[in-house]
């Protein structure tokens, strides 16, 4: 394909993900702002950030002032995942790909867009993972400035109530994986029974949500990938010639 077929082509895939991040990130613009950032700052972090779960635990450390290295911390543990995309991704990309735009590409490496690209049969082209970013990122900061803008305006009570889209967001992600594997629903009653325990009881109320984050987080992760290891595609196939 020439230049300009990879770009428009980068631009189809990536159209599916831009809508889906208007919505996700009016959510997050209106949280934002309920919170008592400015539509500037809203707008600002989204173009600087393209991570849900980031964004969201970022603001209340924002807000709160709480000490710069729990927010390093907390971002750490969110978006360790997205390093581990990208060294899976690098392995697609055509040598031909610059290293400039190898910085680009890896701004922008998300949940959705690695699996549209790692999804690809040929090597990934420049032309094409341009074109499959520039909609998505577009979706994701003009999203966060009309639920910031909305939040600005509406009344107090609406913004409260359009708040909870971004956590309803995050349930209608984790409940499909969590009906399929025990594991996963295991993993995630457990982070929720430790964050409740950092909310309602007194030893742990006062812990910032930084640490609290963190914790729940790296707790419940290494006790479930321990308990319950995801076996690889050859220990797969050996139990599967063991049983036959």
């Amino acid at each position: 394909m020439t230049t300009k077929q990879q770009f428009t082509k980068g631009l189809r895939d990536g159209l599916p993900i831009c809508l889906g991040y208007l919505s996700v990130s009016f959510a997050f613009g209106i949280f934002t702002v309920g919170l008592g950032l400015s539509v500037w700052q809203a707008i600002l972090i989204s173009m600087t950030n393209v991570t849900s779960a980031g964004q969201l635990a970022g603001v209340p450390i924002i807000v709160g002032g709480l000490p710069l290295v729990e927010m390093v911390l907390t971002q750490f543990v969110i978006n360790l995942r997205y390093s581990l995309m990208s060294v899976s991704m690098s392995q697609k990309l055509s040598k031909k790909v610059r290293f400039l735009h190898r910085f680009l590409i890896a701004f922008m490496v998300t949940d959705e867009i690695f699996a549209v690209s790692i999804s690809q049969k040929e090597d990934l082209e420049t032309p094409y993972m341009m074109g499959l970013i520039v909609t998505p990122f577009f979706g994701w900061v003009s999203g966060t400035a009309l639920g910031a803008i909305a939040g600005d305006v509406l009344p107090a009570s609406v913004v409260s109530a359009l708040g909870l889209a971004l956590y309803a967001m995050f349930v209608a992600i984790v409940i499909p994986p969590a009906k399929k594997n025990k594991a996963v629903a295991g993993c995630c009653l457990l982070a929720v029974a430790l964050s409740c325990m950092f909310y309602y009881v007194p030893l742990f109320k006062n812990l910032s949500k930084g640490i609290a984050i963190i914790v729940c987080a790296v707790v419940s992760g290494v006790i479930f990938a321990i308990a319950c290891p995801v076996k690889d595609e050859q220990d797969k196939n050996e139990a599967e010639e063991v049983q036959a």
